[in-house]
C-alpha cells in the first residue's frame, strides 16, 4: 500500500464548478512529499491539536510517508494544499491517525474527498474496517464522521495529554 513520497502520484484529479461539494477549480489528492511534512505538521498543530502538545512533527510525519504500510495524502486545491489525512494499514484493518482540512477550506467537501479515497485503498486491498481517535470536545468532527457511516465504538478516558478523552469510532466497509 506504499505510494513513493520521492515521486507523488496523483491519486485523484477532480474538476469542479459550482458542484454540490462548493469548489471552484481542481482538487487534487496526491500522496504527501517529504519536504511537505512541516507545513502538515503546522496544520495539525493549529487546526486538530490546538490546546494540547503537538504529536504530529515532521519527522512522525515523514516517518509516515516513508512507511510501506502507511498512506500520506495531501488535498490540494488549485496548487495550494488545503487539507491531509494518514492512514496506517494493518492486514485486514486501517487506523486513520489524522485527517486535517484548513479552516478557510472546510464544509467544500475536500475532508468528504479525504476519506472516501482512503476508504477505496482500503477496500481494494482486502480491508474490512477502519477505526479513528477523536477528541470527545470535538462535535463538529464527530457529526463528520457520523455523517460518512462512522459509529462511536467505545471512550478512552484522559487519552490526549491526560486531561482530555477520546471517542473511538469505527465503520465496517462494504
Amino acid at each position: 500500500m506504499h505510494i513513493d513520497g520521492e515521486n507523488p502520484v496523483i491519486i485523484c484529479r477532480i474538476r469542479y464548478a459550482g458542484s454540490t461539494m462548493n469548489i471552484d477549480g481542481t482538487l487534487i489528492l496526491r500522496a504527501a512529499h517529504h519536504s511537505e511534512a512541516a507545513a502538515l505538521a503546522t496544520m495539525s498543530r493549529l487546526h486538530v491539536e490546538h490546546g494540547l502538545e503537538s504529536r504530529w512533527l515532521p519527522g512522525r510525519i515523514r516517518r509516515h510517508i516513508a512507511d510501506a504500510n502507511s498512506i500520506v495524502l495531501v488535498a490540494s486545491l488549485d496548487g495550494i494544499i488545503e487539507g491531509c489525512a494518514i492512514m496506517k494499514f494493518q492486514d485486514e484493518s486501517a487506523h486513520l491517525l489524522l485527517l486535517v482540512v484548513q479552516p478557510k477550506a472546510r464544509n467544500r467537501g475536500i475532508g468528504r474527498a479525504l476519506l472516501r479515497s482512503l476508504e477505496a485503498f482500503c477496500q481494494n486491498a482486502g480491508i474490512c474496517s477502519i477505526r479513528l481517535e477523536l477528541r470527545a470536545s470535538n462535535a463538529t468532527a464527530r457529526h463528520f464522521y457520523e455523517a460518512l457511516g462512522y459509529h462511536a465504538a467505545g471512550r478512552v478516558p484522559r487519552y490526549y495529554d491526560r486531561r482530555e478523552s477520546a471517542i473511538i469510532m469505527a465503520r465496517i466497509l462494504d
